[in-house]
Formats: structure tokens, C-alpha cells, sequence
């Protein structure tokens, strides 16, 4: 009876010791990456806050890992979208500093805003930001003073060149613009919309929304007032775009968009850029600072690099819009 007591002693102990052993290379595996660390390698923990999900911020949070994967670095990520509500953006980055991350990636202008009201300390970059200055994000492009940087979705000429574009190609003269007038990037940016407008004979009419279940009656409002509707990087907006393009095809009303994921949507036009871009340059710099390469004050906030016009002609016929030859020289087309 003794030695079968010992045996089973011996048993239990090996079993427990198993157990360890496969919790132990379970703690080592590395999920952000679908693989097992290596030996020593150091971990990083990256709190993701994000004001919506659509096409352009998930893009630019794709290019934003793809950069921290080509560094070379062990990333776990904690990606929390908001939903377009600004208290659910202050609650993501207060829980990221509760966590301790060692990163927080803001993929908007909300976003960006609640993460640097709640930390002084913890490195933050942001992407998918029009105008950090005015949202008081950093002191200038060039000199940040502060825990935060990164790469905004404002290319100088995209707003002129739309405009310019409205006004020399299309015979109507009024556009209307839907934005949430509660978006600091939004406001931003209508107001360079009507200052280019200042050089044409445009004129612009306004609705406005506060979520995006609004979006589809704000477009109606502008049936029979507006002659072409610009849609710029709103993210209430664009996460209702699909009503947007249903409200243009019906009435057969030119869509300008403000992103390239909105032309591939189902937008007329653009002159944009690629958000992967911009998420892949904001994921550099987060590189440099995880490295203890860089400060974000050391990095000035970037520019996107590349800006070009595309149109959708299959958004062309559905809202009857006769494409001319000399666009060829000026756009890339989907087809």
C-alpha cells in the first residue's frame, strides 16, 4: 500500500510539472505575431484607440503594425474602437494608462485628444489627424514640447486642388458639404474648403450631423440646393457613406470624397492618398520611440508624401457624369 502511495506521489508531481512546462510556452507565445518569441525578446504592449471602424482608419492601422513587424519588433496590441462616442474615447485611454502600455497608438483626432488629456507620460502617436496644431495636439509641425507626435491625413493641396477641380470642371457652382460639426477635424478642415473657395465662384451650403445615423436625411436636405456634394474626412460621415452614394446616384449629384477608400467605395473623386501610408509612417516613428531611439518631441509631425487625383467611373455613370479626355492626363482610374 506504501509503495503504491509513493507511486501515485510521483505520478502527481510529474503531471504538475508538465502542466508548468506547457503554461510556460504558452505565456511565451507571441499572438499579435502567430508565432513564439525569441529568446530575451522584449515585448511591447501598444494600446490602440480608435474614434470608428472604416476603410481608412483600418487601413492605417494595418500600415501602422506592418511598419512596428518590418522593425522587427514584438508588439501586443490592444485595439479599442469608441464607436463615434467621445466618452467611450476618454474611458480607452484612461484604462490604456491604468494598463501601463508602453505605446498608444490614436487613430483620429478624438481620439488623439483624449489620449493626451489622460497622460503626460506614457508616448503617443497619432495618424488620421487634420490639423495638430489647431487641435492642440503639439506647439507646431516642427517642435511638439510633449509625449506626442505623428502623421496627419491633410496633404496641403488635397482641399485646393478639389476645389480648383470643382470649380473649372462642373458647371454647377453650389456645393454642399455634410459634416459633424462637433469634430475639431472637421471644422478644420470646412474651413479650408471655404477659404480655397474664396479664389472660385463656389458657394457653399451646410448640413450638419452629430451621428451617423443622421447622415442619410442631412444628404436629402441638399437635394435641389446642391450642385455637387464634397465630403471630407468626417469619420461620422464616412462611416454613413453608403448613404451618402445611395442619396448622389439617385439624384445624379457629383460625389467628391476626401480619401481614397471613399472613391473605392463608391465616390466620384478624390485627390488623396493612401491611409496605409500615413499608419505606416506614424508606425516608424513609434519604432524609433519603443527603440529608445527617439522622444516624440525629437520626431515633427509629417505630411502625407504622395497626393494624386483618382476617379471611380463606375461612380461616373451611376451619377450620369460624361468623363472628359483631358481628365486622362490629370487622374488614375478604377474601373
Amino acid at each position: 500500500m506504501l509503495k503504491k502511495m509513493k507511486w501515485m506521489a510521483a505520478v502527481g508531481m510529474t503531471s504538475a510539472l508538465l502542466l508548468a512546462a506547457c503554461g510556460s510556452d504558452e505565456a511565451g507565445s507571441d499572438s499579435s505575431n502567430g508565432g513564439e518569441k525569441e529568446q530575451g525578446a522584449t515585448t511591447y504592449k501598444v494600446g490602440v484607440t480608435q474614434i470608428a471602424e472604416h476603410p481608412s482608419l483600418d487601413a492605417a492601422y494595418d500600415g501602422f503594425k506592418k511598419a512596428l513587424a518590418d522593425e522587427g519588433l514584438e508588439v501586443d496590441y490592444d485595439l479599442q474602437i469608441a464607436q463615434g462616442d467621445a466618452n467611450n474615447n476618454t474611458s480607452i485611454a484612461q484604462n490604456f494608462v491604468g494598463d501601463g502600455v508602453d505605446l498608444i497608438f490614436a487613430n483620429s483626432t478624438p481620439s488623439a485628444q483624449s489620449a493626451l488629456n489622460a497622460t503626460k507620460d506614457i508616448p503617443i502617436v497619432f495618424t488620421s489627424v487634420t490639423d495638430a496644431v489647431g487641435a492642440e495636439l503639439v506647439n507646431s509641425m516642427e517642435n511638439t514640447e510633449g509625449n506626442v507626435t505623428g502623421t496627419l491625413d491633410n496633404h496641403p493641396e488635397g482641399i485646393p486642388n478639389t476645389v480648383k477641380f470643382i470649380d473649372e470642371q462642373f458647371e454647377g457652382k453650389t456645393v454642399g458639404l455634410v459634416y459633424n460639426s462637433g469634430e475639431q477635424n472637421s471644422i478644420a478642415q470646412i474651413e479650408m474648403v471655404k477659404e480655397a473657395g474664396k479664389e472660385t465662384d463656389l458657394e457653399f451650403v451646410e448640413a450638419t450631423v452629430s451621428t451617423t445615423a443622421e447622415v442619410k436625411q442631412a444628404t436629402e436636405s441638399l437635394v435641389g440646393k446642391a450642385d455637387v456634394i464634397y465630403i471630407i474626412t468626417d469619420n461620422t460621415v464616412v462611416s454613413g457613406l453608403d448613404a451618402v452614394i445611395m442619396v448622389a446616384n439617385e439624384n445624379d449629384i457629383p460625389l467628391f470624397v476626401g480619401e481614397l477608400d471613399s472613391v473605392a467605395k463608391g465616390g466620384f473623386a478624390a485627390y488623396g492618398f493612401d491611409y496605409a501610408d500615413i499608419g505606416y509612417e506614424a508606425g516608424v516613428m513609434a519604432a524609433q520611440i519603443l527603440k529608445g531611439e527617439k522622444q516624440p518631441s525629437e520626431l515633427p509631425v509629417q505630411y502625407p508624401q504622395n497626393l494624386k487625383l483618382v476617379i471611380n467611373k463606375k461612380a461616373a455613370e451611376e451619377m450620369n457624369i460624361e468623363l472628359k479626355e483631358e481628365w486622362d492626363s490629370l487622374a488614375e482610374y478604377l474601373d
